[in-house]
């Protein structure tokens, strides 16, 4: 979505009508890499911001109305996410439409913002209010458990089974990955299987775009879609990813492995790095950016390196 025009008229139909307001498009705004985000103003005055991302599967608007749930939940538990005001879809698209802030997104995660959102993740702790289990996830990506060992009353959401299809065949792409790959499978062979999911996880919080930042401050977090359940370990285990970009973030890096070996211990932490390093080598794999294979590899490599000095 480049420009609010684009946006088809049946989706500002839709969200008129479930919000029982004519919506005006305003402005396309930064950020929203994966859907879009367009500002937009309700009859009366009040803006809001509006993000409508093509249909992918049939349970697509299920999974909205989950995450709307869980919006619900941790905004009254005080945690700094926008409101969503409702949530739709027509035949073609998904929609959700949530309060404005008027904030921008950071264009970098610096230590400051770092140590913010640590902060922010522990009001995570115990949150856990929908059967999206983001930890138990992690376990099958690092191990490469083929589903039919989960049992037959087990069931996958779309998008993790799709996802870890398509880990489960980064192997073939070059020797230097399936090396790789290799290790992170050694590392984890042996760890059992998560026995809870207790906590609220984002999922994508070391997204500077999710980030909106006033005056050097985290006013808020955004890009809530894919939250669920599991450890909140797996957000800190982003953030150490991140934080490899910038030899500045090397200390704050230090006090995010203390936290993460904190709260799931060694094996746990070996699981959440080996499952994150995995999908990174499977975005620009899937997407024909070949350039950027070789640097993953080499920071995976390195994350796992740290982690095995922590041991």
């Amino acid at each position: 979505m480049n420009s609010p025009e684009v946006l088809p008229a049946e989706v500002l139909d839709d969200v008129a009508s479930v919000v029982g307001a004519e919506v005006t498009l305003l402005s396309r705004l930064p950020g929203g890499v994966n859907g879009g985000a367009v500002r937009v103003q309700l009859a009366g005055g009040a803006d809001a911001v509006l993000k409508a991302v093509p249909r992918a599967h049939p349970n697509h608007l299920d999974e909205t109305l989950r995450a709307q749930r869980v919006v619900e939940h941790m905004c009254r538990r005080g945690y700094p996410t926008p409101a969503w005001l409702g949530v739709g879809a027509t035949a073609t698209h998904v929609w959700q439409l949530m309060d404005f802030v008027d904030a921008a997104p950071a264009p970098e995660l610096t230590a400051s913002l770092v140590d913010q959102l640590m902060e922010i993740i522990e009001l995570q702790a115990g949150q856990a209010s929908e059967p999206y289990d983001h930890w138990s996830y992690a376990w099958r990506v690092a191990i490469g458990q083929e589903l039919a060992a989960a049992g037959p009353d087990f069931n996958e959401p779309p998008e993790q089974s799709r996802l870890r299809q398509s880990i489960a065949r980064l192997s073939g792409y070059s020797s230097e990955v399936s090396a790789l790959v290799e290790r992170l499978r050694l590392g984890c062979a042996d760890v059992p299987p998560p026995r809870d999911a207790p906590d609220m996880v984002h999922a994508d919080l070391a997204t500077p775009g999710n980030i909106l930042v006033r005056d050097g401050v985290v006013v808020a977090v955004v890009d809530i879609g894919n939250a669920g359940s599991g450890t909140r370990a797996i957000d800190l285990t982003t953030l150490v990813w991140y934080s490899f970009r910038d030899p500045l973030l090397d200390d704050v890096r230090g006090r995010l492995w203390t936290r993460i070996l904190d709260l799931v211990g060694w094996e746990g932490a070996a699981v959440l790095t080996a499952a994150h390093i995995l999908h990174m080598l499977e975005i620009p794999i899937r997407h024909g950016r070949d350039d950027v294979v070789p640097e993953v590899v080499e920071r995976g490599h390195r994350a796992l390196d740290e982690l095995n000095a922590l041991r």
